[in-house]
């Protein structure tokens, strides 16, 4: 097994003198973790040519511990006694820095490893920082990781100009194939492809690149430790069925949070586990025009412990993965949802609760990227040609595009 050196293991082996002297803001997490898993904060304590001035937390805190969009506060770190600024607060206004506390900085760091899909906020609590960091000209370094899921394939639906949000900042794909440092590369050049146009941000932006990574690895090929991200990201599986399994929080079905299969699991009290698995196979194959090869639905029951249907009884399925190396996690939860709506139009029902500090706008239409999901299931749940043809072509966009933001 070939090492991956990751972004930080190579500062501290060679480039630490690219902060020498600075006066630097750390926005990490419990995941930013050396080969051996010691924790930057501790690391780069050791160096006696910088000064960490103060820490910065994304959503679920600096240490991981609260669930999604739980607002987190400002804090002091127990072990450094470092100030810990949190840029997931109550309001929306909370997820970019206050200058106030980026003007005594010389230079920013971001490190926190990224699941490879569109709604997880990390990348996009860079993007918000590079915008303030840009204002302010202080310079960003972004110490790259692995895509954990590959950098090569791709899944995803346009994200069109009114929805974007926290979790969609710029129109990537839901499954972009983009390590966090490539991200910072779109952030900083704009994107324009399917009526989802975002302007560049012109910040002094220099990412520390990985070595021996390629994209065909998936994250257990990189023998660097898996540090699981945010509370329901477990492991490497997660992580390969979320970029559909997300969906799911836009309705009334459990994605398995309170369980130890979160994203895996996936049902309600009102399913019929065979109808689903059966139904949803149908319309999968209408999204794909192939029968499923890289996974398969195995109906079962199971009783999340919180959030959604805490202690009843879910009926659904569990998907268990054949191939790690597909794509096929955002079509086939598509069609579940889809399915789902066909099945039992009584009883399943769409998030009606603000979503990531929207309350405007339809949850579904936020992480879809536009309302032709929701508007094409409300009027035929069993035929999904338009939004195969949607997704197609902007897979295909997005692929020629894409070419310009890579590093490896």
């Amino acid at each position: 097994m070939i090492s991956v050196k990751s972004g930080l293991d190579i500062l501290l082996e060679s480039q630490s003198s690219k902060l020498n002297k600075m006066r630097i803001g750390l926005i990490a997490n419990h995941s930013a973790v050396d080969y051996t898993g010691n924790h930057i904060v501790d690391r780069l304590s050791e160096l006696s040519n910088l000064s960490i001035v103060r820490l910065f937390a994304p959503e679920h805190g600096f240490r991981g511990e609260a669930q999604d969009m739980e607002s987190v506060g400002s804090t002091k770190d127990l072990k450094t006694g470092l100030e810990i600024v949190s840029l997931y607060g109550e309001k929306e206004d909370s997820l970019k820095p206050n200058p106030e506390h980026l003007k005594d900085l010389d230079a920013i760091v971001f490190d926190i490893q990224d699941v490879g899909a569109r709604y997880y906020t990390y990348a996009n609590t860079l993007a918000y920082t590079m915008q303030v960091a840009a204002k302010l000209n202080i310079k960003v370094f972004v110490l790259d990781r692995p895509n954990p899921i590959d950098g090569i394939h791709i899944e995803g639906s346009p994200l069109l100009n009114d929805f974007h949000s926290f979790c969609g900042y710029t129109p990537i794909p839901n499954r972009h194939g983009l390590t966090v440092g490539e991200l910072a590369i779109v952030f900083k050049k704009g994107l324009a492809i399917g009526g989802g146009d975002v302007t560049g941000i012109d910040c002094d932006l220099e990412i520390i690149k990985m070595e021996n990574w390629n994209r065909e690895m998936i994250f257990d090929e990189t023998a660097l430790p898996w540090v699981f991200p945010s509370p329901n990201m477990p492991t490497l599986e997660t992580a390969l069925v979320y970029p559909g399994g997300c969906l799911f929080e836009a309705t009334n079905i459990s994605e398995g949070r309170g369980t130890t299969k979160p994203f895996e699991l996936l049902g309600a009290p009102y399913i019929d586990a065979e109808a689903w698995r059966d139904k949803s196979i149908e319309l999968y194959a209408q999204l794909t025009q192939k029968e499923p090869s890289d996974f398969f639905l195995r109906p079962t029951s199971f009783c999340p412990k919180f959030q959604k249907s805490a202690d009843e009884s879910c009926f659904g399925v569990q998907i268990h993965l054949i191939n790690r190396k597909s794509k096929f996690s955002y079509k086939l939860c598509l069609a579940m949802i889809a399915a789902a709506k066909s099945l039992w139009p009584e009883s399943f029902a769409w998030r009606k609760e603000a979503y990531e500090f929207k309350d405007e706008l339809s949850p579904i239409d936020i992480l879809y990227g536009s309302s032709s999901y929701r508007l094409q299931l409300e009027s035929n749940p069993e035929d999904l040609t338009k939004i195969k043809k949607e997704i197609d072509e902007f897979e295909e966009k997005f692929l020629e595009k894409r070419t310009e933001f890579l590093l490896y």
